[in-house]
C-alpha cells in the first residue's frame, strides 16, 4: 500500500531554514507527481509545490515563491523541501502527497502522509 512518511519539521526562528523528507513506497515513486502541502491551524490545507515524474517543479502559492524548493531523489524514492527564510506565517503541519487533482468539488489529494510539524517562532 501507497506510504508517505515525512520527517524534519521542528521549531525554528524566523528567517532560518529547514528541510523536510518524506520518504515514500508501494508504489512506482518514479513514475508519480508528487506534491507538497500544509494545514495551518484552524485553516484548510493549501498547496504548495508539486514536482512532476521529469522533475519539473510547480508553484502553488506566490508567498514561497524563491523561499521554498522541492525535489526529489528518485533512486531512494524520496521527496524533499528546502524550506529558506521562513516567516511566522509557515507555522502549519506540512504533508507531501500523491494524486493531488482539481475537480469540481475543490482540490484533493489520495494520499497524504502523516505530516510533520513546522513551527516558526522566536
Amino acid at each position: 500500500q501507497v506510504q508517505l512518511v515525512e520527517s524534519g519539521g521542528g521549531l525554528v526562528q524566523p528567517g532560518g531554514s529547514l528541510r523536510l523528507s518524506c520518504e515514500t513506497s508501494g508504489f512506482s515513486f518514479s513514475r508519480s507527481g508528487m506534491y507538497w502541502v500544509r494545514q495551518a491551524p484552524g485553516k484548510g490545507l493549501e498547496w504548495l509545490l508539486g514536482i512532476e515524474a521529469t522533475g519539473r517543479a510547480l508553484t502553488y502559492v506566490e508567498s514561497v515563491k524563491d523561499r521554498f524548493t522541492i525535489s526529489r531523489d528518485n533512486a531512494r524514492n524520496t521527496l524533499f523541501l528546502q524550506m529558506n527564510n521562513l516567516k511566522s506565517d509557515d507555522t502549519a503541519v506540512y504533508y507531501c502527497a500523491k494524486g493531488c487533482r482539481i475537480t469540481t468539488g475543490g482540490r484533493i489529494c489520495d494520499y497524504r502522509g502523516q505530516g510533520t510539524q513546522v513551527t516558526v517562532s522566536s
